[in-house]
């Protein structure tokens, strides 16, 4: 593996262009090149996952020079920035976030932030998502991703990584100066069964429902990504791309040639 190079990066994320983490994305960015496209959701697209619009037209609008909203997913976004917005010179880099919240265990198959990195890995780009994770009743803690962010990126790309892999970067929900570390962890999980839908009426008597999260799946001798973020240490998870679970495919494989 080799240093991967920040010569031109795109930044987008899924909390919408005018998001606080992505200016705090952009800053971070302008640290490591003067080209930096930003190219994000017209508005918050949360837990649109790797969704690609295709039943209805997509805008884009010009805001300022190297910066597009555009009226559709994050997918929709680096889409739309490597093959229309950007011309011919790609990024080097995609930076995805700062999102607003963790994408931990299974957040990952829901999150835009993390769809934003898996589309640019798709298209051979190294792409990292980078999210601040929160608690109720407490303020963002953007000044510890500010803090970290840089530094964390530098070693990644310094050290490089397959192009079929993604990072996926957790910032704690603590102080900077509470944070113990980096950590290379495994994704966690979720009880998802044991989701907790809260039933309200609104002003007008009609019901309408909010998702929580699934209580968190011990897994002993693991460093997850949610042990890690609870212990004030930053997660930086390592995502393949392919799926595919090889000791079952082996396993059925053998299984099934008997059937025949």
């Amino acid at each position: 593996m080799t240093a991967i190079s920040t010569a031109r990066i795109l930044v987008s994320n899924d909390d919408g262009i005018h998001a606080p983490g992505i200016e705090i994305l952009e800053r971070i960015a302008r640290q490591f090149t003067d080209d930096v496209w930003v190219v994000a959701p017209e508005e918050e697209q949360s837990g649109a996952g790797h969704s690609l619009t295709l039943s209805r037209v997509l805008r884009i609008r010009k805001l300022e020079d190297k910066r597009w909203a555009v009226a559709g997913t994050p997918t929709d976004c680096v889409a739309m920035a490597l093959n229309k917005i950007m011309g011919d010179e790609k990024p080097t880099l995609i930076l995805s976030g700062i999102n607003r919240g963790g994408n931990l265990a299974e957040d990952v198959t829901y999150s835009g932030t993390v769809s934003v990195a898996m589309e640019g890995t798709l298209a051979g780009i190294p792409s990292i998502a980078l999210s601040q994770c929160i608690r109720p009743d407490q303020r963002t803690k953007w000044e510890t991703a500010e803090q970290y962010a840089p530094k964390v990126i530098k070693s990644l790309i310094e050290m490089g990584w397959p192009q079929d892999v993604l990072m996926n970067v957790n910032f704690p929900a603590f102080e900077p100066d509470e944070i113990q570390g980096v950590r290379v962890t495994e994704q966690g999980a979720r009880q998802i069964m044991g989701n907790h839908i809260e039933e309200r009426t609104d002003p007008r008597g009609f019901k309408y429902y909010w998702f929580g999260l699934g209580r968190e799946v011990g897994q002993p001798g693991h460093e997850t990504d949610l042990k890690s973020v609870r212990e004030k240490w930053i997660s930086v998870t390592p995502l393949h791309l392919n799926m595919t679970h090889d000791e079952t495919r082996r396993s059925m494989a053998e299984a099934i040639t008997q059937t025949f």
